[in-house]
């Protein structure tokens, strides 16, 4: 099991755009930057890495320990069995109550990540390819971000190459 978290704001990034010759392409967006949503993503990958799932937890409101032990009791109850959780050195992630979880709960190990190597946590993968896709949206209010947010996770999740590209994309070694 992969995690990390990501956010999103109104502000989308643009890509590309076009406009008539000699004139300045517009994208018109909320002014409200304040407003954003932020996501936990889980990788679940089999112990012989054929099955991938996608599973995820938003939230309206900064992320805290105390939502990382919402997520991590989410996917205890999906995952039976024993579980090895990789994830980087986030500091909501070394909070004391999420600790105190993780040794409480014997069917979980945890591995981390070395400090300031996003590029091998095949968890960001999720984030590159929903930031495509929510790319020239400028959505005008939280629910038209969470619509176009939801919809790309979707397409995430139905196409096994988008999955299988989180871990390929990655630098770490499945050796």
């Amino acid at each position: 099991m992969l995690i990390d978290e990501g956010g999103f704001t109104l502000v989308s990034p643009l890509r590309c755009t076009w406009a008539p010759c000699g004139c300045t392409p517009v994208v018109r967006t909320s002014l409200d930057h304040h407003e954003r949503i932020n996501l936990f993503g889980a990788l679940l990958v089999s112990s012989d890495g054929k099955q991938i799932r996608l599973s995820v937890r938003s939230y309206h409101s900064t992320l805290s320990g105390q939502q990382v032990i919402e997520f991590l009791k989410q996917l205890l109850r999906q995952i039976p069995g024993e579980i090895v959780l990789v994830w980087d050195r986030h500091p909501i992630h070394q909070r004391k109550a999420v600790e105190q979880l993780i040794k409480g709960e014997k069917r979980l190990h945890v591995y981390w990540f070395p400090v300031s190597a996003p590029e091998l946590n095949p968890a960001e993968f999720i984030w590159t390819q929903l930031t495509e896709h929510t790319a020239n949206t400028a959505p005008h209010n939280i629910s038209e971000l969470s619509k176009n947010i939801f919809t790309g996770i979707a397409k995430i999740r139905r196409t096994h190459f988008r999955l299988a590209y989180c871990l390929s994309a990655s630098k770490l070694s499945w050796k």
